[in-house]
C-alpha cells in the first residue's frame, strides 16, 4: 500500500518518540509536579542543568510535552457536578460534524469531547455548579445544535480516580 506524500507527515507526527530511561524519569517528574525546577530535575536524573533543559526542549519540540499547565481543584472552584453526555447526531455529513465540533469547542464547561464508536457518536465530559447549569448545557446549548438527535446524560456520584498523568513504563 502506498501512502500519498501529503499523508506521510501526518503519520510521522503520530509515531512514538524514542525515549531513554533519563527521558522517562524527566517526564515522570514533570507530570508529578509541573513546577519542579530544572535544577531539581537535573539533580534527580544525574545530569547538568543545561543538559536537562536541552532534553526537556527536545521533548517539547517532538510533541511529547504538549503544554505546561496548572490543574485546578474543580470543587474548590465551585464545580460540584461532573457529567458525561452521550450525544447522537442525525446527520453524519462532514459539515454537520464539523459544526458540532466547533460549537462544543466554544463551551468552556465541556472539558473533553470524544468521537466514539457504538450507540452514540460523541462522549462529552462537562462540569457544572448545579442542576441549572446542567440544564443550560443540555437544553440551551446542545439541544439547539442543528442535527442533534439525542443526548443521554449521566451524573458522577463519586469520582474514585482522576488523573492527567500517563503511565510511563
Amino acid at each position: 500500500m502506498s501512502i500519498p506524500s501529503e499523508g506521510v507527515s501526518v503519520i510521522q507526527s503520530k509515531l512514538q518518540v524514542s525515549l531513554d530511561e533519563t527521558d522517562k524519569t524527566i517526564l515522570r517528574l514533570l507530570q508529578a509536579d509541573g513546577r519542579v525546577s530544572n535544577a531539581e530535575v537535573a539533580r534527580q536524573v544525574g545530569l547538568s542543568a543545561p543538559a536537562t533543559h536541552a532534553r526537556v526542549r527536545r521533548l517539547e519540540q517532538a510533541g511529547v510535552i504538549r503544554q505546561h499547565a496548572t490543574l485546578l481543584d474543580r470543587e474548590a472552584m465551585g464545580f460540584d457536578m461532573v457529567c458525561f453526555l452521550n450525544v447522537s447526531l442525525q446527520l453524519h455529513q462532514y459539515e454537520a460534524i464539523e459544526r458540532f465540533k466547533e460549537l462544543v469547542q466554544d463551551m468552556p464547561e465541556v472539558l473533553e469531547c470524544h468521537h466514539i464508536t457504538g450507540e452514540f457518536d460523541y462522549l462529552l465530559k462537562a462540569v457544572c455548579r448545579n442542576r441549572d447549569e446542567l440544564q443550560e448545557i443540555g437544553v440551551n446549548k446542545l439541544t439547539p445544535i442543528p442535527g442533534m438527535a439525542r443526548i443521554n446524560t449521566s451524573l458522577v456520584l463519586i469520582e474514585s480516580k482522576a488523573t492527567q498523568e500517563l503511565p510511563i513504563e
